[in-house]
């Protein structure tokens, strides 16, 4: 019988996540994060999927040069949302674990 797959919904969010290399970030503990920006119904929307990538294969870089959308930075706000570097609100749409893997999505807030 297949095993079913194993979602946990996690709440304990990465506190900054920052621009390591093209379309990569790292977070506060470290971890490498893969970045793809989707565009659901007019929505911009970004997934970011916790990959561990050695560091000698990540070009090192202070600026996004692949991806206008690539930020420089997120840190983690009050009330589960995210503050980029360009003073805009994120809310995290999810952030689970799926068979050992993280993923979170970011939505870009109609205020912002």
């Amino acid at each position: 019988m297949a095993e079913l797959p194993s979602i946990l919904h996690l709440t304990s969010h990465p506190i900054c996540l920052r621009i390591r290399g093209p379309s990569v970030y790292e977070d506060d503990k470290k971890r490498t994060w893969l970045h793809l920006v989707m565009e659901t119904g007019g929505v911009l929307q970004v997934r970011l999927r916790q990959e561990d990538i050695p560091s000698g294969h990540i070009a090192l870089t202070t600026r996004p040069k692949t991806s206008s959308t690539m930020l420089f930075m997120w840190t983690l706000q009050p009330g589960d949302q995210y503050l980029d570097s360009m003073c805009r609100f994120w809310r995290i749409v999810h952030h689970i674990k799926e068979n050992g893997v993280e993923e979170m999505i970011l939505e870009l807030m109609e205020d912002s």
